[in-house]
């Protein structure tokens, strides 16, 4: 991954957070420092371990860090649509069949947000494999 991908990645980090935060706003009041600040939390950490990827030498361990922070992600957002927490606009339940489907709209939203960074690292992760080990032989590392 080479410097122009890493400032995409960031474009795309700030783009989902913006996106994010927008969305959060609207969950319910009693999840303002539950679930939604736990999602805040994810994401910002996340953002670190870019961050820290970017400046490191040996990046595996942060890049590591990185993947698993990501999926923690994904799973914290899939866990507030599990539980209906996208049908809230300004921290009341809307009951009414239109903002059923806005509800999974903003899911879908940041869901593909989130897919996207998440494939992106994955690119990252790849590139730095090959810069380990550049005869393209495949090494398994072990558990």
């Amino acid at each position: 991954m080479g410097h122009h991908d890493e400032a995409k990645l960031d474009v795309k980090f700030i783009d989902f957070a913006r996106q994010m935060n927008l969305y959060l706003n609207h969950f319910p009041k009693h999840e303002k420092y539950g679930l939604s600040q736990q999602i805040r939390n994810s994401a910002y950490e996340v953002y670190g371990y870019i961050v820290e990827s970017q400046k490191r030498y040996l990046k595996k361990t942060s890049l590591t860090s990185l993947d698993i922070a990501h999926e923690q992600l994904r799973m914290f957002i899939r866990l507030a649509f599990e539980l209906g927490y996208f049908k809230f606009k300004d921290g009341a339940q809307c009951i009414d069949k239109d903002h059923e489907k806005t509800a999974t709209h903003r899911y879908l939203v940041l869901s593909r947000m989130v897919d996207e960074l998440g494939r992106m690292v994955g690119g990252w992760i790849q590139a730095e494999r090959a810069k380990q080990n550049p005869e393209g032989g495949h090494k398994r590392e072990a558990s």
